[in-house]
């Protein structure tokens, strides 16, 4: 097999197109691969049965296509502008490469396989050789490609969740597929407006009225959106970020606690703050001994730890009913205990009760959103800043999305 036979092999092509030539150059360690149409072809005209299309110009263009044993391959070709009946003039499609692309398919189905090996673009441009615009093209094009192949499924459980996208507040709003453990789409903003457009765009008519329940936070622009857009479906607050309030509780108690002893001569508070939200598995571990010692000891923060963990049996139930006796039983001790910070959540608890006790139906959480976290923060490390919001939602959707990316 000749080079020319080999590149028509590798490039697929048949009938109109050829390889006139295949030039290689040592020096700078590059082979282009000229391809030709056949001379006397006709094009039909789609816009009218009865007519054909005319070639109103050439354009020259060039593709960067796979290395050939690490030379650097280009594609060069010459490509008619057709012009149609109606006075509409459109380039020529190629078989090897998308309209308008600057790399081939080929090319373009290695660069998706690093980017998903790569920790970012910077490193797959440095393997390629290809400009960081023309990779972030591929990135989006790959995406957009996998949300059209995305099958339109019921849903039953959703998660409706905020992510910082910046520094300041800037914030976007991420809907997962709590089942499926997968973002489904994020929009800027995190108003009700926002949450009302992610919830209409990114779900079909079909997908929208199979939803029965959503989790989510406390936030009430979330609320108002998933019952304007999703009026069937329960809200179930966020196990989490109820966990993250009560552990947000206990420190301030520390806190406060704190300064008061430490203004008398001696606080045994010092560098506790993380012993009061963690979970020894090892109840015999050195660390854990000293926060025993430490929690027997008459303090205020060691009545609202015991608050906060005694919470913990409400997830456990599967009785609305059982559920919000417990609350009751909890709500009221708690507000016995005179500790202004837990007192404060729990008033914020009672106003969403309702939420709550939807959790011993569904059991369902944010826990996929928050799994994203990590992969998140690491995306936004690596890309140092995101140049726009399109390529920040490109990145999320290429890594956490579980589309169909391939050409």
């Amino acid at each position: 097999m000749n080079s020319k036979q080999l590149y028509k092999e590798m490039l697929g092509l048949q009938g109109s197109w050829y390889i006139k030539s295949v030039t290689l150059s040592k020096e700078i360690k590059q082979v282009t691969v000229e391809v030709a149409l056949r001379k006397g072809l006709v094009w039909a005209d789609p816009t009218n049965r009865t007519a054909r299309a005319h070639i109103n110009g050439w354009t020259e263009r060039q593709w960067r296509h796979l290395d050939t044993c690490q030379f650097k391959t280009i594609i060069k070709a010459r490509v008619p502008q057709l012009k149609y009946s109606d006075g509409t003039v459109k380039e020529l499609p190629v078989p090897w490469a998308d309209r308008y692309a600057r790399v081939s398919l080929s090319m373009e189905a290695f660069v998706v396989e690093l980017l998903q090996a790569c920790p970012n673009i910077k490193s797959v441009c440095s393997l390629t050789d290809l400009s960081w615009k023309t990779v972030d093209t591929i990135m989006k094009k790959a995406v957009e490609r996998g949300l059209t192949r995305r099958a339109q499924v019921p849903m039953e459980h959703l998660g409706l969740d905020e992510k910082s996208i910046e520094k300041g507040h800037s914030y976007a709003s991420i809907l997962t597929d709590v089942s499926g453990s997968r973002v489904l789409n994020l929009v800027r903003g995190r108003t009700q407006e926002a949450a009302q457009e992610l919830l209409e765009t990114t779900l079909s008519q079909e997908q929208r009225a199979s939803v029965q329940a959503v989790a989510m936070d406390m936030w009430p622009a979330y609320m108002g959106a998933v019952r304007e857009t999703l009026p069937k479906a329960s809200i179930v607050h966020d196990k989490f970020h109820v966990v993250k309030y009560l552990n947000e509780s206990v420190d301030q108690v520390r806190r406060r606690e704190h300064r008061a002893m430490s203004a008398a001569g001696f606080s045994p508070l010092v560098g506790t703050k993380y012993s009061w939200m963690r979970n020894f598995k090892d109840k015999r571990s050195s660390e854990a001994v000293e926060f025993r010692a430490l929690h027997q000891m008459n303090l205020k923060t060691s009545r609202a730890w015991t608050i906060k963990e005694t919470f913990a049996h409400f997830w456990t139930y599967h009785s609305i009913s059982a559920a919000s006796s417990f609350f009751t039983e909890w709500s009221n001790n708690a507000m016995r205990s005179k500790l202004e910070p837990v007192k404060k959540v729990v008033k914020m608890l009672r106003r969403h009760l309702d939420g709550l006790l939807n959790y011993t139906r569904y059991h369902i959480t944010n826990a996929t959103a928050e799994g994203f976290n990590s992969v998140i923060q690491l995306i936004k490390t690596n890309a140092r800043g995101f140049r726009s919001f399109e390529s920040y939602r490109a990145r999320i959707l290429f890594h956490c999305g579980k589309l169909d990316l391939c050409i």
